[in-house]
């Protein structure tokens, strides 16, 4: 792996990764943020459409939470950290 391009394709991948679980983590942010300050206003405005309980729809909303962090370390933050490794490897 010592050529420059895939060096500078990995690079940019790398970049492009962090970014992507940057914007991941501030989406998990929204809906935490959701979740704990509009849970009611969710509530009542969900419940004219679906015939959900509160407790079903504070499942609903923990798994989208789970959901988020799982997608986030598994396609953005763990191969960002590999690629970054591997660099660093190459590098030295």
């Amino acid at each position: 792996m010592s050529d420059s391009k895939t060096t500078d394709l990995f690079d940019t991948l790398a970049k492009v990764l962090l970014r992507c679980a940057v914007f991941g983590i501030l989406l998990l942010l929204l809906t935490v943020g959701v979740f704990i300050f509009a849970g009611d206003t969710l509530y009542r405005l969900n419940s004219n459409f679906f015939d959900l309980s509160k407790h079903e729809l504070d499942l609903i909303l923990y798994c989208c939470i789970v959901l988020i962090e799982i997608i986030v370390l598994l396609f953005f933050l763990i191969p960002w950290l590999a690629i970054r490794l591997v660099l660093r490897k190459v590098k030295s």
